[in-house]
């Protein structure tokens, strides 16, 4: 039987958020996870927002760590 994947992280948990160098440039730093999102293939997506910045952004589940 297959084992069912779950997200890492919790709605309203804080995260460090590490941007991608590849991607469109990011601040990295701490993060509140807004929403949880499906995966998008290999990795679980997330909407997570910086109280410093007036919109939220979409991270991968590997570019967060818990704080």
């Amino acid at each position: 039987m297959e084992k069912a994947l779950k997200h890492k992280f919790l709605v309203g948990e804080t995260v460090l958020f590490t941007a991608s160098n590849v991607a469109r440039p990011a601040a990295s730093g701490t993060y509140e996870v807004i929403r949880q999102l499906p995966t998008d293939g290999d990795d679980f997506q997330y909407r997570i927002k910086n109280s410093a910045e007036a919109f939220e952004r979409v991270a991968k589940e590997s570019q967060l760590a818990a704080c």
